[in-house]
């Protein structure tokens, strides 16, 4: 199979669909890999790094959507890459489409077979190639939020940690996944005063465990998730519903009631953000202010740390690569189930059943579009 890895184009979004090591490990098996000029430069591999690995230099994007069966990449094509994609062309990356409709209608008019990272499951119901963003972002959650609320960014100018004499800030975590155990993490260490909010009582178990007791756990209900939001320094939004769009969990009115200077980071911006007055954000102007609440809804966090993202994320999405490319993608999705759940855009048809419903649009099933 002929892969193409074009250089992703989204604001200061320096990760790649494959490193050279992915590349070389692709190679191996008998596949041909297109990679456009100074795809990986940003994160420290050259062009000649790419050649060592077996693949071919091209000079433009265009010419690696020509040239390949299937493209991989990091986000979530852009209206110029979606008009290059053509019938039966497989598009391997993150979508989240429910929140996107315009992305969503270019990808069906396309026709191309579009996998999504965030939908593709493992036997255990987890999401395999979400989760390392999902951790680099909950990491990074608090480093945004201890960056929110410096006075300088508009924020109340409190030290989330506090010193000795002066109390730590209040951290509220909405969610208790991947990226709210991963935030909790970082923010336990800087001896903050942590709170996960969450409606899975087995996960408020599983994290009281972990951490043994140092953060507090609240069952959600909407009477909960104002009252500790009101309560807040900092909120962390980090809620997911697979391929649907994120519930407007913190509302405008709640947000008029927080404290001056609070800030609020919503991971979930991806998916349309869990915070009402919420819009996504670049890494070149991260924040803004409403009601004197500090907001940091940038879409692609994990792009800031990109070479560590790009490693992290190369590491699970490989052994997919390798078994498209192997099989081919109508026999690589009949034989795992898990990987048919990443199939969002499947010629002209939506088969994920979260992003139809988000968006009104006919939905089919997967395996049946497939058959």
């Amino acid at each position: 199979m002929i892969i193409g890895i074009p250089k992703e184009i989204k604001t200061h979004e320096y990760r790649v669909g494959m490193i050279p090591a992915s590349v070389k490990e692709v190679v191996s098996h008998g596949h041909r890999v297109y990679v456009e000029t100074n795809a990986g430069t940003g994160i420290g591999f050259s062009d000649q790094d790419y050649i060592d690995a077996g693949a071919q230099i091209l000079a433009t994007a265009s010419d690696v959507f020509a040239e390949a069966e299937m493209i991989v990449k990091v986000k979530e094509p852009q209206a110029v890459e979606r008009a290059m994609l053509r019938e039966g062309q497989i598009l391997f990356t993150y979508l989240h489409l429910a929140p996107d409709p315009e992305q969503t209608h270019d990808l069906i008019n396309s026709k191309a077979v579009c996998i999504a990272y965030e939908t593709v499951t493992d036997k255990h119901g987890r999401l395999p190639l979400l989760a390392p963003m999902s951790e680099v972002a909950g990491r990074m959650s608090i480093q945004a939020g201890a960056f929110a609320l410096e006075k300088s960014r508009g924020g109340c100018g409190m030290l989330l940690g506090g010193v000795p004499g002066v109390e730590p800030a209040k951290v509220v975590i909405i969610g208790g996944g991947v990226v709210g155990a991963n935030a909790a993490q970082m923010a336990l260490g800087l001896q903050a005063d942590v709170t996960v909010i969450d409606r899975n009582i087995d996960v408020l178990r599983q994290l009281n465990a972990q951490f043994n007791g140092q953060l507090k756990t609240v069952y959600s209900t909407n009477d909960s998730i104002e009252k500790h939001v009101l309560e807040a320094d900092l909120v962390i939004g980090g809620v997911l519903v697979v391929g649907a769009a994120a519930p407007k969990l913190v509302t405008a009115e709640m947000i008029k009631k927080m404290k001056p200077g609070s800030a609020i980071v919503d991971v979930a911006i991806d998916q349309g953000g869990c915070v009402e007055t919420s819009h996504a954000t670049t890494h070149s102007e991260p924040t803004y202010i409403v009601d004197d609440v500090v907001h940091y809804c940038v879409a692609n966090m994990p792009g800031a740390v990109a070479r560590t993202s790009a490693v992290a994320l190369n590491n699970v999405t490989l052994p997919y690569i390798v078994n498209l490319a192997n099989k081919g993608y109508k026999k690589a999705l009949q034989d795992d189930k898990h990987l048919l759940n990443g199939l969002n855009v499947y010629r002209g048809q939506i088969t994920c059943e979260s992003v139809a419903t988000s968006l009104d649009l006919p939905y089919v099933t997967a395996d049946s579009a497939i058959a």
